[in-house]
């Protein structure tokens, strides 16, 4: 076998390779999406909060849209934690207040104005582990109830999983409230 020879058996080789590695990369996007669907939906539950109630069910129009920004919030104050009440919910379920604040769900969809659009996947990742909106130590804490603690402790398969699939929702323009302080303003 000649040198141009054996040099094109290993160029159609390494061609080869390139090939599968790629279309096995395009099934593995397509499965992580739907290995994030699952966790979104069926493990870590995020439409409970994040998504509106209209009635009992979920709005289907507002999937992972966050605290409608037409609604308002509830107010919680000191002399009902004596009462034996430690926290309200909105009618939607999306805003809580309680002794600490309160919080409203955020606005998951990959909207570019008011959802997660112009985060990064690593903002996503350091957000989770850290506790802190967008992952940076300077900004604002994540407040309760949402559990961050918890979706800390998933691997980082599972948050690019998570993130893979936020990424291919409906992006849906919903500017959610920030946090207030028990006083009622922003933190």
């Amino acid at each position: 076998m000649s040198k141009k020879n054996v040099f094109f058996a290993i160029a159609f080789l390494v061609v080869c390779v390139v090939v599968i590695i790629a279309i096995q990369s395009v099934e593995s996007q397509e499965d992580m999406v739907k290995r994030g669907k699952y966790l979104v939906d069926a493990v870590a539950a995020c439409g409970y909060c994040h998504t509106p109630r209209a009635g009992a069910d979920f709005d289907p129009n507002m999937y992972l849209a966050g605290h409608p920004s037409t609604e308002g919030h509830p107010r919680y104050n000191g002399g009902m934690r004596q009462q034996g009440i430690f926290i309200l919910t909105s009618n939607s379920m999306t805003a809580f207040s309680a002794p600490f604040g309160t919080s409203f769900a955020s606005n998951l969809t990959p909207d570019k104005l008011t959802g997660l659009g112009e985060w990064t996947e690593k903002m996503f990742i350091d957000a989770m582990r850290t506790g802190k909106h967008q992952g940076n130590p300077d900004n604002r804490n994540i407040f309760p109830p949402m559990p961050y603690k918890h979706y800390a402790q998933m691997t980082d398969a599972d948050l690019k999983a998570i993130w893979a699939y936020l990424r291919t929702i409906k992006p849906i323009e919903n500017d959610v409230s920030p946090v207030l302080n028990p006083l009622g303003r922003p933190w």
